[in-house]
């Protein structure tokens, strides 16, 4: 097919990229859309369950420092 020379056609040229373009996405984005996919999204939701539950075993497990409290006096009775 021949090319018809057209004042336009220059402002049609097939552009190998779009202009807003980012390129490659980013790894965390690269990890996201590969963690929501069907088959690793079992195990991501799994070890996160697990993941969940061992740090509120741990949280539960510790104990709270206690600091010795002041002695407290009982205040004295009136004597009559």
């Amino acid at each position: 097919m021949p090319a018809i020379p057209l004042p336009f056609a220059p402002a049609f040229a097939h552009k190998s990229r779009m202009e807003n373009d980012a390129g490659q996405p980013n790894p965390i984005r690269r990890l996201m859309r590969w963690a929501i996919t069907p088959p690793q999204s079992y195990g991501v939701y799994l070890a996160g369950i697990i993941l969940v539950y061992a740090l509120s075993f741990y949280a539960g497990t510790m104990k709270p420092k206690h600091t010795p409290a002041p002695p407290v006096t009982a205040p004295s009775a009136p004597h009559s």
